[in-house]
């Protein structure tokens, strides 16, 4: 991969990984506990332990996403860095821009 596509994904990786962050920080934020003295409804309820389980699927997610983007962001001075796993051919760049904690091509993904 060239050096300047490194500079695009490094700065890329960069963003996502604040973006990322601060998703983080407000799933954390909405998903506290509510008090069981809070009479809010039966119905309400539900449909705060509804959202709830949402949110704490969206923070998992958030927070998996967050680890291969730091990976990731270790990695990218490496000669294999955007290189297929399977197949080794090499990632295109669009694809690394779009998902740049991807290790896979499209058609191995």
């Amino acid at each position: 991969m060239e050096k300047k596509h490194q500079i695009i994904i490094a700065k890329k990786i960069d963003q996502e990984i604040k973006k990322t962050t601060d998703s983080i920080t407000e799933y954390k934020k909405l998903n506290k506990p509510m008090a069981p003295d809070n009479a809010i409804g039966r119905v309400s309820r539900m449909d705060a332990i509804n959202n709830r389980s949402v949110l704490n699927a969206a923070l998992k997610k958030a927070e998996l996403k967050l680890k291969k983007l730091k990976i990731v962001q270790k990695e990218i001075d490496k000669n294999n860095f955007g290189v297929c796993l399977n197949c080794k051919n090499e990632i295109p760049i669009a694809r690394l821009m779009i998902v740049p904690e991807s290790k896979k091509c499209i058609h191995c993904a």
